[in-house]
């Protein structure tokens, strides 16, 4: 999973992405789901990659929305190629990235994973200035001092000072509040909405709940839904390979949150949205919270100091105190709890399946991510709705999903459970 960077879109930018046009319908989850566990045909991303990596026209200056048919599923990319979006498997122009085997330990499972890296030789696109650029945007080699995005790592100090002067501001309303918001922005918010409903399609969700749950994933601060979404499904076509925005393998602390340092252009964010969320750049809730994320961000910061102020009978220190718990101290332990599935469950825990990456189950990321912490599970299959697939894998947000379609407003949803070590193709 992938937290993106903290700063919107600017207009401009999605303006770049308002022409594509991409219908919503029953084919079109179909095609997004790159990975199924029914052994069918993945995507025919081979060939699509194939073209789209030495054609001009996934330039970003080149878009035109008439390549995309008005029929077409979310697959079509710019180039009009079939290609999956919710997990591409990317071909490198060496050969296919092999599957990572079980392996006796940790270490031989990084060694072959190492070696992949190796055989896959470089990042498609690389003699296309567009996907170069795209791709390169999310290297290591891009985190150098003139090239800080130091609005984002203003904000993280920010939230990681006011979570360490928090417990000096204690108030039992504020720990409520923090309660409440940890669970509708990490679970419902990150886990639900920007992870298993519009990254994976797991799951369809029914209005006003699909605005409510999105919002949670706003509120998290970890990035808008449409970037947030385009960099995961990215990762998912690379994991721990060149080109994945944040592998292990590039460094622990890189996976972790250096990645997210690196200043981006406008170009770059927006080859990004356009190439891996066309689907989804359309939708007018989406672009709303495109558009107002950064201001629904800085007014949940007055709400929640309003809030302790009127709960705490007009008491300034209660209204410090719920702000400081319920925005900077949830926000930092949410933010870690993303965190976490990016880095260690690469590299620690136990794999039920075998996968072309080094991803793994680790149980104590599991409860602190709300289920997501059963990694090698989501990545051998990433459209099945439950991330646990042994009895003792709890799920929370699985939980979630099962209570909302219990009154009609979760449907559509992915429950298969797989039976077998194999993962879906191409995973």
């Amino acid at each position: 999973m992938s937290p993106q960077s903290l700063t919107p879109v600017a207009p401009q930018e999605a303006a770049l992405l308002n022409p594509a046009d991409a219908a919503q319908s029953a084919a079109a989850r179909n095609d997004a789901a790159c990975c199924e566990n029914n052994g069918q045909t993945a995507c025919e991303a081979t060939a699509a990659l194939s073209s789209a990596a030495q054609s001009d026209e996934v330039a970003l200056a080149g878009f035109n929305a008439s390549e995309i048919p008005s029929d077409a599923a979310p697959s079509h990319l710019v180039t009009g190629q079939h290609l999956a979006t919710a997990h591409v498997v990317e071909i490198a122009p060496t050969g296919p990235v092999p599957v990572v085997t079980q392996q006796k330990s940790a270490k031989s499972i990084a060694d072959a994973v190492r070696a992949s890296r190796s055989a896959a030789g470089s990042v498609v696109g690389e003699n296309n200035p567009a996907l170069a650029t795209m791709y390169e945007s999310y290297s290591p080699r891009q985190l150098r001092w003139d090239n800080v995005d130091w609005p984002v790592v203003g904000w993280l100090v920010l939230m990681h000072t006011g979570a360490l002067i928090a417990p000096f501001f204690f108030t039992w309303t504020a720990l409520g509040v923090f309660l409440v918001m940890h669970w509708l922005t990490g679970s419902i918010g990150i886990c639900l909405a920007y992870h298993r409903c519009l990254s994976h399609r797991s799951l369809r969700l029914r209005q006003p709940f699909r605005f409510l749950c999105t919002l949670c994933g706003v509120l998290s601060g970890e990035g808008s839904p449409l970037f947030w979404t385009a960099t995961h499904r990215l990762h998912h076509q690379r994991s721990d390979h060149e080109g994945d925005p944040h592998s292990p393998f590039d460094g622990r602390w890189w996976s972790h949150i250096a990645w997210l340092f690196v200043r981006r252009s406008p170009e770059a964010k927006a080859m990004v949205m356009r190439r891996y969320v066309p689907d989804l750049i359309k939708d007018p809730m989406l672009q709303f919270f495109e558009r107002y994320y950064g201001l629904i961000l800085i007014g949940s910061g007055a709400f929640f100091f309003g809030l302790g102020f009127l709960a705490g009978g007009f008491d300034w220190y209660t209204g410090l105190s719920v702000m400081l718990w319920a925005l900077c101290l949830r926000m930092t332990l949410v933010y870690h709890g993303t965190w976490f599935v990016n880095s260690a469950t690469h590299l620690w825990g136990y794999r039920n399946y075998d996968t072309r990456d080094a991803s793994k189950n680790l149980w104590w990321v599991a409860i602190f991510a709300y289920g997501e912490g059963w990694h090698n599970n989501h990545h051998a299959h990433p459209n099945v709705a439950p991330a646990g697939h042994k009895w003792w894998e709890f799920d929370i947000t699985w939980w979630s999903i099962k209570a909302l379609r219990s009154i009609g407003m979760a449907y559509d949803i992915d429950d298969r459970i797989p039976q077998n070590r194999s993962a879906a193709e191409g995973c």
